[in-house]
């Protein structure tokens, strides 16, 4: 049995939490709750559980100001929140999992397989702290562990069915396992620009745009197909540099 601790202010919430838990995720024991930082930051160190079920505002300080005061311990986490696009953004940017409240069981349910197969968090919370205010790195899962890369450093990103390889400007290359789609998300606003189905480029390493092969040609010489579709989009941007 994995146990586990529920950290939320709101009662009700605590209660469908493991009223769900019990119901979907049987492999799952709550052996604690509580309501506050410092109620909750006692609680851990007394129980030591296995997982944390942890929401981001309480009454006396925040999530991270528990995490703060428990820096010895070694469990998994699982951020329970209401809906906030920037604390939302700065989760998938980190790779830390989250569960947006009402918690939908299909997804309280994926979060803790997926949590189950992973580290503890650490060296992913002071990556979370930073991009709650201004992305700059980004965490990257691999098969064989999570990378956390500087968001500038990155060249492009290539689709490979449901994995997505990401290149960058020393070389180096990794292969990720989510979908094109989900970085296409998140670094949009960052610089990049999908400009075909299989390709997302960092704008900034445009060298020259090919009007008649319709091909982009990075700074380190890389050739990247353009769809028709985008090339107006592109066009547009170019203008503006």
């Amino acid at each position: 049995m994995i146990k586990a601790v529920i950290i939320d202010d709101i009662a009700e919430a605590r209660t469908v939490l493991k009223k769900d838990l019990n119901n979907y995720c049987q492999e799952i024991e709550v052996i604690g709750e509580a309501e506050s930082v410092v109620s909750g930051a006692k609680l851990l160190k007394e129980l030591k559980p296995d997982l944390l079920f942890l929401d981001i505002q309480m009454p006396d300080g925040s999530g991270f100001d528990l995490l703060d005061i428990v820096t010895d311990q070694n469990f998994k986490l699982i951020f329970t929140t209401a809906s906030d696009q920037y604390a939302v953004k700065a989760f998938r940017f980190s790779a830390v999992d989250y569960l947006l409240k009402p918690i939908d069981p299909d997804e309280l349910m994926a979060a803790v397989k997926r949590v189950s197969s992973q580290n503890s968090p650490t060296d992913r919370i002071g990556l979370l702290k930073e991009n709650l205010d201004q992305p700059k790195r980004l965490a990257l899962n691999t098969l064989e562990k999570i990378h956390i890369v500087e968001i500038s450093e990155v060249l492009r990103c290539e689709s490979s069915v449901n994995y997505t390889t990401f290149y960058f400007v020393d070389g180096t290359k990794l292969l990720v396992t989510k979908t094109l789609k989900e970085f296409d998300n998140l670094l949009t606003d960052h610089g990049f620009l999908r400009v075909h189905q299989s390709h997302l480029i960092n704008t900034k390493f445009i060298k020259e745009f090919s009007k008649s092969s319709g091909d982009i040609i990075l700074k380190n010489g890389t050739k990247v197909p353009v769809s028709t579709r985008k090339k107006q989009v592109l066009m547009e941007m170019i203008d503006k540099f």
